[in-house]
């Protein structure tokens, strides 16, 4: 233990949540996210419907986001393969409503207003941000391999808005990593609506 490591009293696993989202190209040019979500008891528990051993999926989700290159989602496979109520995968259907969808500002809200609360499950509901998160990764990784964007600032002109602008922090319109990818010089500004 190196001298930075605050010592830390002994411990024991109670709980394990594993989620893992993976981006696909189709062959006919749509993304497919595929996101996976596991609860997993170490030690097993009564639960009140079942029981579960150790090492059992106390969840076990699976949800494939379709969405085309604007992020637009085409359609939603919902499975839930293991949760601790017989009734838990009866919002599964609910999740279609999500059809049509943009990825972008505000997605979080207007999925809650769809499939939150006692419309939805609230594991499927949490996996969608990770899976939306997902499908805009997949897509610029896309985009880098049809695009070299060095080539493309190489070009004269004028550049729009880069789709990452205040995302985050590190990419706000006023920050350093904006004023490189997207010099003052250059900026298209979008017409207002």
């Amino acid at each position: 233990m190196d001298s930075h490591t605050p010592s830390r009293p002994g411990r024991r696993l109670l709980h394990t949540r594993q989620i893992v989202c993976e981006g696909f190209l189709r062959d006919d040019g749509l993304i497919d996210v595929e996101g996976t979500m596991r609860d997993i008891s170490p030690r097993g528990s009564d639960l009140f419907f079942k029981p579960l051993g150790a090492g059992e999926d106390l969840h076990r989700m699976r949800v494939v986001m379709t969405v085309d290159d604007e992020l637009v989602i085409q359609n939603l496979e919902v499975h839930t393969e293991a949760a601790p109520t017989p009734w838990c995968a009866a919002s599964n259907p609910s999740y279609s409503a999500l059809a049509g969808l943009k990825i972008g500002p505000g997605f979080t809200k207007k999925v809650r207003a769809l499939v939150g609360g006692n419309k939805g499950c609230t594991h499927l509901t949490e996996l969608l941000g990770p899976l939306a998160t997902t499908a805009m990764q997949a897509l610029f990784a896309m985009r880098r391999e049809t695009n070299n964007l060095r080539t493309l600032h190489a070009a004269p002109g004028l550049l729009p808005k880069p789709a990452l602008a205040d995302t985050c922090q590190a990419y706000r319109s006023d920050g350093e990593a904006l004023k490189a990818i997207w010099p003052l010089h250059r900026r298209m500004q979008r017409a207002e609506t």
